[in-house]
């Protein structure tokens, strides 16, 4: 039972409740212009929308990033205008398509991207189109011995590289593995990369007899720091009917182990370059 007063017809209803549409709830809502309305609306997208971009600049940040591919030279595994995201929290390995920084002198100019387009590449809104990073395959790491010898394979601690699968071929027929005789010991920290678009690929081998500006070692440029690497490039997520994940070629894995990286590169013969 309850402790509700009573009432009689002479004292009237003294339980709290107001004819309908007479109650303070009834008069706020009537009083709330379409305006209002709107505006409340407009916070809460606003409220949305930076919540999306929070999530979306963490998952670049610690996890993922999307870049379009501005070049041919790791055709035919890329097509320019592809859009490939990067893992980063995947150790990439020998073998593996990485995105990595300018090493220094590969690139000219800046990105001419304009500021708000860089802004929303950097919350991860579109994908990274800076011409800054570049995209490569990973042929060698620190202490592997990289050699070419003319008309043969490319070859990685003596085992010879089956490269069929990803090198580019057209109606002539497919790229040679390189075009000069070379051989390179990758020194600590640092990863040899070359282009699957061996005649269209300004990579490591191009950078071999390169002058540096910060005293480093002549060559020392054309090896990529392992800071510099973004990541593996995991997924084809554009155009759609290119949708497909990235794998490392099996040739890769019978490559037998390198030996203790040297502090700096090893380069045969001196000045060497890609052609």
């Amino acid at each position: 039972m309850t402790d509700e007063p009573t009432t009689t017809p002479e004292s009237g209803d003294h339980s709290g409740r107001h004819p309908s549409g007479s109650g303070p709830d009834s008069r706020q809502s009537r009083s709330r212009s379409p305006l209002a309305v709107l505006l409340g609306w407009a916070k809460e997208l606003v409220v949305i929308a930076v919540i999306a971009l929070v999530i979306s600049s963490l998952i670049r940040a610690f996890l993922g990033q999307v870049f379009v591919i501005p070049s041919g030279s790791m055709e035919n595994t890329l097509q320019v205008s592809d859009r490939v995201v990067v893992s980063k929290v995947t150790h990439f390995k020998r073998g593996d398509v990485v995105v990595f920084k300018d090493p220094g002198g590969w690139l000219p100019a800046a990105d001419p991207s304009t500021g708000w387009r860089r802004g929303l590449e950097f919350v991860g809104v579109l994908p990274n189109s800076s011409s800054q990073y570049l995209i490569k395959r990973v042929i060698g790491v620190a202490g592997d011995t990289v050699t070419y010898t003319t008309g043969g394979k490319l070859t990685v601690n003596g085992r010879p590289l089956e490269e069929a699968s990803y090198l580019y071929s057209d109606a002539q027929g497919q790229v040679a593995p390189a075009e000069v005789p070379f051989e390179v010991v990758v020194p600590a920290g640092t990863v040899f990369v070359m282009g699957d678009h061996r005649n269209d690929s300004f990579d490591s081998r191009c950078h071999l007899a390169d002058i540096t500006n910060d005293g480093r070692p002549r060559g020392a440029s054309a090896f990529v720091p392992v800071g510099d690497v973004v990541g593996p490039a995991v997924q084809i997520v554009a155009p759609l009917d290119r949708f497909h994940q990235l794998k490392r070629p099996a040739t890769f894995a019978s490559v037998p182990a390198g030996a203790a990286p040297p502090a700096q590169a090893k380069i045969v013969p001196e000045g060497v370059g890609c052609q």
